[in-house]
C-alpha cells in the first residue's frame, strides 16, 4: 500500500494519491493534522487519485474536520468507498462537504 500527500498550491489543503489503510495511516494522519492545524476556515482535500480509504482513515478525516470549528473540509472527488463510509457512519456531519468537481 502506498500514499503520497503534497500541499495544494492554490488554496489551503492537500492533494493525496494512493490508498489509506493500515500501513499508511501515519502519513494520512500527519497530512490532515498539518492541513487543519490553523483551526478555523476552509480546508480542501484533492482526492481524485485516492483509490481507497478504510474506516479508520475516514475516522481520522472526520476528527480533523471537527478541529476546524465552524470551518469546513471540502473533499474534491473522493473515492466511492470514502463517500459511502461517510454516509453510513457520519451522515449529518456539517464539517465535511463532498464536491465531485
Amino acid at each position: 500500500m502506498r500514499l503520497t500527500v503534497s500541499p495544494l498550491a492554490e488554496r489551503r489543503g492537500v492533494r493525496a494519491a494512493g490508498e489509506v489503510g493500515l500501513t499508511t495511516h501515519g502519513i494520512w494522519e500527519r497530512a490532515l493534522h498539518r492541513a487543519v492545524r490553523d483551526g478555523e476556515g476552509m480546508c480542501h482535500l484533492e482526492l481524485s487519485a485516492v483509490t481507497f480509504v478504510d474506516v479508520a482513515g475516514a475516522g481520522v478525516l472526520v476528527a480533523a474536520a471537527r478541529r476546524l470549528g465552524d470551518g469546513r473540509m471540502v473533499l474534491h472527488r473522493p473515492p466511492p468507498t470514502l463517500r459511502r463510509t461517510l454516509e453510513l457512519f457520519w451522515p449529518d456531519l456539517p464539517a465535511i462537504e463532498v464536491s465531485m468537481s
